[in-house]
């Protein structure tokens, strides 16, 4: 047994070494007056209380990631962004909606890097006028393509109900359960992907 224990590792070890999970929490908006921060840190505090993951904020604004194939811009924020995003076990996108998809930010950010997102976990948090809905929708279409598989429950925040005058984040206290049900989800897939890389 203690053979197998050393060549293998026993099945307590793997468990301790899968709780130590790294989940990044990437804010999908650069723009000035941004709402995103706001809804990152709650659902960084959310998730810290359950002790079942090492949580992040990833924010895209501070990478300069130039639009891809641009000439110019500053190689050393794309090689962040590769290290960044290569040391994550899952995410959490927090998503707006604009013109009924995502920001051009999140798109350029996810199309920058390939391997770095393969074969892990996502969460979706959004908000828009209609939850951000359709952002959503759009985001799982590219995160298929990037071998990152998306969970099925989605926290969708509205600007009308979990916002006071559109900027200031006040959500409802379901909200707190849907992201809760939504890591429920996100930690075990995760930590299945974690076995095949």
């Amino acid at each position: 047994m203690g053979f197998f224990n050393k060549l293998f590792g026993s099945k307590q070890e793997e468990d301790d070494n899968m709780t130590q999970l790294n989940i990044g929490i990437i804010l999908g908006s650069t723009r000035e007056g941004r709402v995103s921060p706001q809804v990152g840190e709650w659902v960084k505090e959310i998730a810290d209380k359950r002790g079942d993951a090492n949580y992040t904020i990833i924010d895209i604004a501070d990478y300069k990631l130039p639009l891809l194939g641009e000439a110019g811009g500053d190689a050393s924020g794309a090689a962040a962004w590769s290290e960044i995003i290569a040391a994550q076990d899952g995410f959490i996108f927090i998503v707006q909606e604009y013109n009924h998809s995502i920001t051009g930010a999140l798109k350029n950010a996810l199309d920058y890097l390939r391997e770095e997102w393969n074969n892990k976990a996502a969460g979706i948090v959004s908000y828009g006028s209609v939850g951000g809905a359709r952002a959503a929708e759009h985001l799982r279409g590219i995160l298929g393509e990037l071998l990152v598989a998306d969970v099925r429950v989605h926290p969708a925040l509205s600007l009308f109900t979990d916002f006071e005058n559109g900027t200031d984040f006040k959500p409802k206290a379901v909200q707190e359960d849907s992201v809760n049900q939504m890591l429920d989800q996100l930690i075990p897939w995760s930590k299945a992907l974690f076995t095949i890389r």
